[in-house]
């Protein structure tokens, strides 16, 4: 049974070794880090931040996005149903109307309650 596994721990081996090999090689010949305050200090973009990083967003950044989720991955549905299009026949186009009209639906209704308005 050792025969069988022989490649497999062989290999596990040679990776892990050859990990260890550029790990050491990084402390030992990797450049020496002396921390300056320019260097701590937080930036996004090479802008320096000015609110705190635990400042709160409203909930309609959340509602937001969470509608753009819902609506993007209905493209997950769409797609493969576009490519075997013509093999589902009739049956298939109704089925989309009706799996689409539900997304319409559920669009408006979002509309209709404010949940698209950024204010």
């Amino acid at each position: 049974m050792l025969v069988e596994y022989g490649f497999l721990l062989i290999y596990m081996a040679v990776g892990l070794g050859i990990t260890g090999v550029i790990l050491f090689a990084n402390t030992v010949l990797g450049p020496r880090r002396r921390p300056s305050p320019a260097k701590l200090m937080p930036y996004e973009s090479g802008i320096p931040p000015l609110s705190s990083p635990r400042e709160r967003f409203h909930v309609r950044y959340y509602l937001i996005a969470m509608i753009f989720l819902i609506f993007d991955l209905e493209i997950a549905f769409i797609y493969p149903w576009a490519v075997i299009y013509q093999q589902l026949g009739w049956a298939g186009f109704w089925e989309m109307l009706v799996f689409l009209g539900i997304l319409i639906l559920g669009y408006v209704y979002a509309w209709k309650r404010g949940a698209l308005r950024w204010e």
